[in-house]
């Protein structure tokens, strides 16, 4: 009888720990049946996908997973098509939608913050559509294309912070109007962008306060205080350019190549110079960042096919946690560096956004920048 007991309490205990705690997202993709529908988690470090179903002719669909301790950002894919959530309790996320124009026409119950969500989509996309209009209008040239399209984000830009991100900076959706951006011809282009912009800056570090109030410890929190922090570098490195600084003569080689002596994660110094008679990827990369580990297979890929035909990749990290860096680069094979005394400054200066790359030839020279290089594979290729 006590076996039997037991039993039943061990089993009832399971039932409530397996039950509790639980959010889900569940409703209707109609017009989609035989597509594949994904639920993928928007990590800090690339979607991953949680679960999938192939729809039917109905297009029912249910979703759960685990509470998450602070706000989490979720989406709904067929295709390219997406749907943007966002969760923080145990709610229950309604959507209903019809393929294939599910991205701009859902309906979202059960959450404030993926209704603002959803507001915040239609704004990007309608100012994706503005920038897109500029860049076939006819009549302007290449100089009146950029001034334009800087002139509509930058009203954008004070749209949402007025009435999104310092209204509520707090809430989830405050947190995902960060990090929007459009397509411009080949470039992808951050709305806000702290390392171009000392107004961008405060918009991260409002936002990271409130996190840390509401969300203690948790990880997109120190990532946004990693971007803010090193927003605020580079706006400290732009202003020391604009007043007094001053290049070191002895930095400068014969093929006019600024030299780099850093530590490495080992604490060993590397000289940028020291790799004259290879090819030289320069990047500048910060590991906190969002998309930093898609970011560095991409790397490893590069360095594993043209390695042995004399490139040299020479990272320089621009991570505020020293600690934090070490552990992301301990088993990288080229060389990573990181720079917290302001020795990149003059690449830096050239630099749109992270990461930044600069392409050096066998004989010290630098023959790509950031605005050159295109196809970095074959860019690379160019000059083994």
């Amino acid at each position: 009888m006590k076996k039997i007991l037991l039993a039943t309490a061990v089993a009832a205990l399971c039932l409530t720990s397996c039950t509790k705690d639980k959010f889900q997202v569940s409703g209707q993709i109609s017009q989609a049946a035989d597509s594949t529908l994904y639920f993928e988690n928007m990590a800090l470090d690339g979607p991953q996908v949680v679960d999938s179903v192939k729809l039917d002719a109905e297009g029912q669909f249910s979703f759960s997973g685990v509470t998450p301790g602070a706000p989490e950002f979720y989406r709904l894919r067929i295709a390219g098509e997406i749907i943007n959530l966002s969760v923080d309790s145990t709610e229950h996320i309604t959507v209903r939608a019809q393929y294939p124009a599910m991205a701009s026409q859902y309906e979202v119950e059960g959450s404030d913050d993926c209704l603002k969500i959803k507001e915040l989509a239609l704004k990007q996309m309608d100012l994706q559509a503005r920038a897109q209009r500029i860049l076939q209008a006819p009549d302007l040239n290449a100089q009146a294309v950029q001034d334009s399209i800087e002139r509509v984000m930058a009203a954008y830009k004070e749209d949402v912070c007025r009435n999104y991100i310092y209204r509520e900076p707090m809430r989830s959706y405050s947190y995902f109007a960060l990090f929007q951006g459009i397509v411009v011809g080949n470039s992808y282009l951050m709305v806000f962008n702290p390392r171009r912009y000392a107004d961008d800056v405060k918009a991260f570090a409002a936002v990271a306060t409130c996190w840390d109030q509401f969300h203690p410890g948790s990880t997109r929190g120190e990532n946004l205080h990693n971007i803010a922090i090193e927003g605020q570098k580079t706006q400290r490195i732009v202003r020391a350019q604009d007043t007094e600084w001053e290049l070191d003569p002895e930095k400068v080689t014969v093929a006019n190549l600024i030299d780099i002596d850093l530590p490495d994660n080992k604490g060993q110094v590397r000289r940028l110079t020291d790799l004259q008679g290879k090819v030289v990827l320069l990047d500048f990369h910060v590991f906190a960042a969002e998309g930093s580990a898609a970011r560095i297979l991409a790397l490893r890929e590069l360095y594993n096919k043209y390695h042995d035909r004399g490139l040299e990749i020479y990272q320089v990290s621009l991570d505020e946690d020293a600690h934090f860096w070490k552990t992301q680069t301990a088993a990288l094979p080229w060389i990573c560096v990181r720079d917290d005394q302001g020795a990149s400054q003059s690449y830096l200066l050239q630099v749109q956004r992270l990461p930044a790359d600069y392409i050096i030839s066998r004989d010290n020279s630098v023959v790509m920048g950031p605005a050159q290089i295109k196809d970095l594979d074959a860019d690379i290729a160019r000059y083994l």
